[in-house]
């Protein structure tokens, strides 16, 4: 800059347009306004010599997919964007901090202060926050409910596009685009798949809150008992090394279905799937065993399965967002990974369980009559286990 050349005058914050306001184009401005234009914006926002503005190879097809993928978002969200998230949260009446706060826990990217956000954004902040103002959840909790929510959703809504949604969108005739097929597939399934999430998390919600409330009469609230089961595939690693990605997806799919599928019609919960392990719970240790000798007997029977290996004990937990945490659940993991293949391993509390429940026999040598016990229970030699101290594991079987 010359010396003679007056300084160029410090810019002041720019003015926040409110929720709904368009934001006037630089031309309609008042230069006095904040938000007016500034030489090194028309320079940055190029010109009609600007290269970057040349209509290129392919700009057309590219304009028209990008115009097809907002429909598509328009579609899903029910609306377009047109708040920033500080529009959003004032119009939602919370703290740009406390909105950030929810947006971060549901999973969300930061975005800066890009129009990125929809009405249905501003109503979710606004019912949130008016819990925490009614008193019915406190601050942490509702993010907790936030980040549970994102956690669980984000992996259905991955599940969905890569299960089906991809195969479903395939061009049945040549010349058309994916993106053609889409838009009306997903505005038939959306409405349809959005009923059925609603009526799965009723249900689910009502079994729940019907094991609390059974809690709550009971005696042993405070340190209620349960089992826990982890299931593990054997050599799962070294078979990663020799099968193709859909081949290794198609195993996890299966065993994870199979698994799932065994544990809820035996009365179980699955708590979490992490590709070659489940990890399950009962609320009793007979309906614990059954599972875990049905997930062996199942998996048995398909050749194209590894072999599998389950450890189960039973004690208190701890439960947090749908997760279970714990002396309890590391001595059953402990289990697993010292059980042989194709067995059941058990813990001395789950065995006494057992006995008490009248399931299997306080001891097999000098019980006469041994066809009224469903299982069987033959002691191993007691064993270290690293962070547990001294454990003795029982090997679990069917009677009969």
């Amino acid at each position: 800059m010359a010396d003679d050349e007056p300084d160029t005058p410090a810019r002041p914050a720019p003015r926040a347009y409110g929720p709904g306001e368009p934001e006037p184009r630089s031309a309609d401005r008042d230069p006095d306004d904040p938000a007016g234009p500034y030489p090194d914006e028309a320079e940055a926002s190029g010109g009609p010599d600007d290269p970057d503005d040349a209509d290129g190879p392919g700009a057309d097809e590219d304009a028209e997919e990008d115009t097809s993928a907002v429909r598509i978002e328009e579609l899903i969200l029910g609306s377009p964007r047109q708040y920033t998230p500080f529009q959003a949260a004032r119009a939602a009446g919370v703290s740009m901090e406390l909105a950030a706060r929810f947006w971060r826990a549901m999973g969300f990217a930061d975005v800066g202060q890009a129009r990125a956000l929809t009405e249905a954004d501003v109503l979710a902040l606004r019912r949130l926050a008016g819990l925490v103002e009614a008193g019915l959840l406190s601050e942490t909790t509702a993010v907790q409910v936030a980040r549970s929510t994102g956690q669980t959703t984000a992996r259905l809504a991955d599940w969905q596009i890569d299960s089906f949604l991809m195969g479903l969108t395939e061009p049945p005739e040549p010349g058309m685009t994916r993106n053609e097929v889409t838009y009306p597939l997903v505005q038939l399934l959306l409405p349809e798949l959005e009923e059925f999430l609603v009526y799965v998390w009723r249900r689910q919600l009502a079994a729940a809150t019907g094991r609390v409330v059974q809690a709550m009469d009971d005696e042993d609230t405070v340190d209620r008992r349960q089992a826990i089961g982890f299931a593990d595939l054997v050599g799962f690693t070294r078979l990663t090394r020799r099968l193709e990605d859909d081949q290794l997806g198609e195993l996890v799919e299966t065993f994870e279905t199979t698994a799932a599928d065994t544990v809820a019609a035996n009365g179980g919960r699955l708590i979490k799937a992490l590709g070659d392990e489940v990890l399950y719970v009962a609320e009793d240790a007979g309906t614990a065993a059954e599972i875990g000798l049905r997930l062996i007997e199942t998996l048995a029977d398909d050749r194209t399965m590894p072999e599998l290996r389950v450890g189960i004990a039973f004690g208190t937990m701890t439960t947090r967002m749908g997760d279970v945490f714990g002396n309890t659940v590391n001595l059953a993991s402990r289990l697993t990974s010292i059980a042989p293949k194709g067995t059941v391993l058990v813990d001395g509390a789950l065995r006494s369980e057992l006995v008490a429940a009248g399931a299997a026999p306080e001891s097999e040598k000098e019980s006469e009559d041994l066809s009224e016990y469903r299982f069987a229970l033959q002691p191993l030699y007691r064993r270290p286990v690293r962070g547990l101290g001294v454990v003795e594991p029982w090997l679990l079987g069917r009677r009969g």
